[in-house]
């Protein structure tokens, strides 16, 4: 199983990790560690990749899986469900495991300098238009400036073609600010930048310790999953947990 580690000065105790398509035991355009459930892949082909990822990463339980519907609903692990409707999920507990599915969409983590707290976010283009990161930020009782925030892969900004709907979800939500992260390409197109989009907001929000980004799961096929590329296609899970308590 092939994994990437987020490259932050996350505080002692918390665990984060972001998975790749490599491992696993699915097949055909799911091929091989999709860790979705909801994508038509065999059902035990993905439990086995979902036991495979908690035997690899030492998890110190299930991940708390979510349905995830590009809202704002921030799910907390203890007071909502697993498979509850939600798009980030936060936990303050020692051995609960956030999680998100992406496939291009953008994966945030978030923990405060203390590691008290600690939450996973699915940050699709109508969720952060919206503002799942902001509803996010919220639900911590640390202020923005006391936490960090790691982007994991997600499609780059030469790959994320989009029309002049999503552009003007942006501009009206954010103002001018937003217009820096989209590139115009034709007539009602333009390439977009989640990465930079989520920065601009998380900096809004008054976070400034902002890590990651750089990924591009359209043009990286080996390493990742990709909806806007196949079509048809797996998905990746972007994790974090607390392992101890200081």
């Amino acid at each position: 199983m092939e994994w990437i580690e987020p490259d932050w000065p996350a505080p002692r105790g918390v665990r984060a990790y972001s998975t790749t398509r490599q491992g696993g035991l699915s097949c055909g355009p799911y091929a091989s560690l999709n860790l979705g459930d909801r994508v038509g892949d065999q059902p035990e082909a993905v439990r086995q990749n979902r036991a495979r990822l908690r035997r690899c990463l030492e998890l110190p339980g299930e991940p708390h899986w979510l349905r995830q519907v590009h809202g704002c609903t921030v799910a907390q692990i203890g007071t909502d469900a697993p498979g509850c409707a939600a798009d980030a999920v936060l936990a303050e507990s020692v051995g609960q495991v956030c999680a998100v599915l992406t496939a291009d969409c953008l994966p945030l983590l978030l923990t405060d300098a203390q590691g008290h707290q600690v939450a996973a976010v699915h940050g699709g283009w109508r969720g952060l238009a919206n503002g799942v990161i902001e509803a996010t930020l919220a639900r911590f009782r640390a202020p923005p400036q006391e936490l960090l925030c790691w982007l994991g892969p997600a499609i780059g900004p030469q790959a994320f073609e989009v029309g002049e709907a999503v552009r003007t979800a942006f501009l009206e939500a954010m103002g001018p600010p937003a217009e820096k992260a989209f590139q115009y390409r034709a007539p009602g197109r333009w390439l977009g930048d989640l990465y930079q989009l989520a920065r601009l907001r998380l900096r809004a929000a008054g976070v400034q310790q902002i890590y990651g980004g750089g990924f591009c799961t359209f043009q990286d096929r080996r390493r990742f999953f990709s909806y806007r590329r196949d079509g048809i296609t797996g998905r990746m899970a972007t994790l974090i947990w607390r392992d101890r308590s200081d």
